[in-house]
């Protein structure tokens, strides 16, 4: 794939497996689904699901901020939950992470997420806008686009 390109955030806490942090392509960032480890040591945090929603989050955050963008750019999640009984306290700590423009949105259950923890979320986020050389002409008909 051309311009799929394998994107990774220092401040967020490292892909431990055979997966990458996030990937862009065309625009858009797609990123791993995140769970609440402390960035800094590695470890994860095992506490209420309002603290950890606030720290998978966080870490979210980081990797969206580090590819130039804002929680406001975030497009869709997905989010994983070990129990759906936790669905109203997750979403006021969720809540506050996309207070104006929240993006689209999956909430499931998932039978055991990774750690024993007790949140995971992924997202697909879209990248701020680059003025290219190619857009600074015209743009290319179609006719012209299948001659190349």
């Amino acid at each position: 794939m051309a311009n799929k390109r394998i994107f990774r955030s220092q401040r967020a806490p490292q892909a431990k497996g055979p997966y990458s942090q996030a990937v862009t392509h065309r625009g858009l960032l797609y990123v791993s689904g995140q769970i609440p480890v402390d960035p800094i040591t590695g470890t994860p945090v095992r506490a209420t699901i309002e603290e950890e929603t606030s720290m998978t989050l966080n870490n979210l955050k980081l990797i969206v901020e580090d590819a130039g963008s804002t929680m406001d750019d975030v497009l869709k999640v997905t989010c994983y939950l070990a129990d759906i009984e936790d669905f109203p306290r997750f979403n006021e700590a969720y809540a506050k992470y996309f207070p104006q423009f929240p993006p689209a949105r999956t909430t499931i259950q998932a039978a055991k997420l990774p750690l024993d923890v007790q949140i995971e979320i992924d997202a697909i986020v879209a990248l701020p806008y680059k003025k290219s050389a190619r857009t600074t002409h015209r743009p290319k008909t179609r006719t012209e686009e299948n001659s190349e």
